[in-house]
């Protein structure tokens, strides 16, 4: 499966305000393995950077000034994403913004405007650390702590090393155990997670030899049971009828 790690930078939270995407970065994952097919964009939003955003990601309007505005690349990126599964932590802010600048992309060009929920599916790894973590504290940064991930380098964010290290914690959490071989059986994994594939037992195979226990191996096991029967009151299962 192709699998596209995405985050963006945007001028500030909330697409309904006016607010623009001003970097997309993506890491690219084919059968769960990095291919360095990555896509990564800056983007002139052609209005201002709340200074509350700016904190987040230092990205300003000047370096920005000569970058391509988003009507330009909208088709390339379309073309890149198309068909994967898309992995965001925190989709919907993402999925938002991307849906409000296909839709100006849209009324610019008078045609169709794509829609991310049609062109791929979509993971939402905050939701699925929730999941995995209830209770916990599941940012990014918290991901990176509790899975033993290097993110030293993010002292601002940015969208492509931000996509870069959730591809290393995406992979993390759902990497499964390595293999529950047992005595020849193969294994088969879906989505990381790995499981068993069992053999058909043999019809003439040799019978399997029954050890019993000996009588002071029984007298042993009663009065574990005893005692247990005691130690909770009367409640052990094991020695009721």
């Amino acid at each position: 499966m192709r699998r596209i790690v995405l985050d963006t930078e945007t001028t500030g939270l909330d697409p309904k305000h006016g607010h623009r995407i001003i970097e997309i970065g993506c890491v690219e994952l084919v059968n769960r393995k990095l291919t360095n097919n990555n896509y990564h964009q800056y983007i002139n939003p052609e209005r201002d950077i709340d200074a509350g955003a700016q904190e987040v990601h230092g990205i300003t309007l000047e370096f920005l000034a000569d970058k391509p505005v988003m009507a330009s690349i909208v088709e390339d990126f379309v073309n890149y994403i198309r068909g994967a599964e898309l992995i965001i932590h925190n989709a919907p802010f993402d999925v938002g913004f991307l849906n409000h600048e296909f839709k100006l992309h849209a009324k610019q060009t008078n045609s169709n405007a794509y829609v991310i929920e049609e062109l791929c599916t979509v993971l939402d790894t905050l939701a699925l650390a929730r999941n995995m973590h209830p209770g916990q504290k599941n940012s990014l940064d918290a991901l990176c702590k509790r899975y033993d991930i290097d993110n030293s380098s993010r002292t601002l964010h940015g969208a492509l090393l931000d996509a870069e290290i959730l591809a290393d914690t995406y992979l993390a959490m759902t990497g499964g155990q390595g293999s529950l071989s047992l005595g020849g059986s193969d294994t088969e994994s879906v989505d990381g997670v790995s499981t068993i594939k069992h053999e058909k037992v043999l019809s003439d195979r040799p019978a399997l030899k029954v050890i019993k226990a000996d009588p002071d191996e029984l007298a042993a096991h009663q009065g574990r049971l005893t005692d247990l029967d005691k130690s909770s009151g009367g409640s052990c299962i094991w020695t009721s009828d």
